[in-house]
């Protein structure tokens, strides 16, 4: 069992960066590979990066590339999304997400335990 609670979002305005991170429960979390998702009223969770369990491969969707980056601390059980250059397009409730796996997958169904998310609204 892995509980995650989010912090860090907030309003923002467009260019600007801001910093999500993720803090797990128990014991285990270096044996989950954990994922950053969004999801934008009216729209369907989308995948937005993912990094392995010892936190050398990540893997992002095309529309972050370059602007945001996850990274996480096994010995403080945390997992953050540093996101610059932010766009209108990027406003969405944002949740950190575990998956007992090797894959880094984009696939909501495979991420076992998530968080309650974090707003994260970026004005024009």
């Amino acid at each position: 069992q892995v509980q995650l609670v989010e912090s860090g979002g907030g309003l923002v305005q467009a260019g600007g960066s801001l910093g999500l991170s993720c803090a797990a429960s128990g014991r285990t979390f270096s044996t989950y590979v954990m994922g950053w998702f969004r999801q934008a009223p009216d729209k369907e969770r989308e995948f937005v990066a993912a990094i392995s369990r010892s936190g050398g491969n990540t893997r992002y969707t095309d529309s972050v590339k370059g602007r945001f980056t996850i990274s996480r601390d096994n010995a403080q059980n945390t997992v953050s999304l540093q996101m610059n250059s932010l766009k209108p397009e990027d406003t969405a409730v944002y949740y950190c997400a575990a998956a007992p796996r090797v894959a880094l997958s984009t696939t909501p169904r495979v991420y076992d335990y998530w968080g309650q998310g974090t707003q994260v609204t970026v004005s024009s």
